[in-house]
């Protein structure tokens, strides 16, 4: 099964997630328009609208709602996104301009506050006090993942556990909140719910740790943003991480002192660092453990194609190259 043979899964049901994301993106305001859709439609691949899709797929659900479901996750993703491009100093996502780059940081907060606040109007629209309880709970931990993680930035002496938190909270729970989210309003048994819960954690976990891998070994045209860019923030990843445990001792210090202030006058001196005391495979080996665990926590579920999707997903977290 190839990527795009996952969306076909769920041809009719994504097609109508699209269609709903630009319905509700409609304010009276032009400037929250234009914002909306600059990112909105910048061409990520929304896998976690299509978590929620596939994991109701999976359990041969007959419940219409979860388009209006996946749309919500959407609006609260592109929520995070903007604020986080505003807090990274960021200025390209997916090969584009980052909405603060292009309209400037105060419009593109206020935006990203008006996805927030779209999103809750829709989850009362949707009508399960399980699901607002799920996303309720995500966007709170999503908020404290990002301030633990602004908290470490030009920290060197972060470690690996620590590290795992931060991206627990800021990667892996909208994850983990599509997939449960989409089984509890699919009326799940409690082991399904379970099944589907663990499967977007672990997904979101292996997620991020390619992410952070190809931080250094990626292509920016192919990646859609600026290599090296966690480390011009002197944000301490796992592959930054392990080598300050494993590398010599001087080159430990470049990367102590690399992290410490920030840019990437050195990124060619830590590239050559993380791939040569094994940081990369360690750190796909982590994403790898947690694909295997995604993929375990679904045997459970009947072998359908949207089933097999999800495994398909999995794989591809980490065999990506953006």
């Amino acid at each position: 099964m190839q990527f795009n043979d996952i969306y076909q899964v769920v041809e009719t049901e994504f097609a109508r997630t699209n269609e709903i994301i630009l319905e509700q993106l409609s304010s009276n305001v032009p400037m929250v328009e234009k914002i909306g859709h600059h990112i909105i439609e910048s061409g990520g691949k929304r896998m976690r609208p299509l978590l929620v899709l596939l994991a109701a797929k999976a359990l041969e659900s007959n419940e219409q709602n979860h388009p209006l479901l996946a749309s919500i996750i959407e609006f609260l993703h592109t929520a995070t996104l903007l604020h986080d491009d505003v807090v990274d100093t960021s200025d390209m996502r997916r090969g584009k301009a980052t909405a603060n780059a292009a309209f400037g940081n105060a419009p593109s907060v206020l935006v990203g506050d008006f996805l927030y606040s779209r999103a809750f109007e829709m989850m009362v629209q949707l009508g399960s006090m399980e699901v607002m309880a799920i996303l309720s709970n995500a966007t709170c931990v999503i908020a404290e993942g990002e301030v633990m993680q602004l908290m470490n930035v030009k920290n060197p002496n972060v470690g690996e556990d620590k590290y795992m938190d931060v991206i627990q909270g800021k990667t892996a729970m909208l994850f983990e909140a599509s997939s449960h989210s989409g089984a509890k309003l699919a009326n799940a048994s409690p082991e399904q719910a379970e099944a589907l819960r663990l499967f977007g954690h672990h997904l979101g976990m292996a997620f991020q740790l390619v992410d952070d891998v190809l931080d250094y070994i990626g292509n920016a045209d192919e990646l859609g943003k600026n290599v090296g860019d966690d480390l011009a923030e002197g944000k301490p990843t796992l592959p930054l991480i392990f080598a300050m445990q494993n590398a010599s001792q001087e080159q430990a210090d470049v990367i102590r002192q690399a992290i410490r202030k920030g840019g990437t006058e050195d990124l060619p001196k830590i590239i050559e660092i993380v791939q040569s005391c094994g940081a990369i495979d360690y750190t796909q080996q982590k994403a790898q453990e947690h694909v295997n665990q995604a993929c375990e926590a679904i045997a459970i579920l009947a072998d359908t194609p949207a089933k097999q999707a999800l495994q398909t997903l999995a794989d591809m977290a980490i065999n990506r190259n953006k």
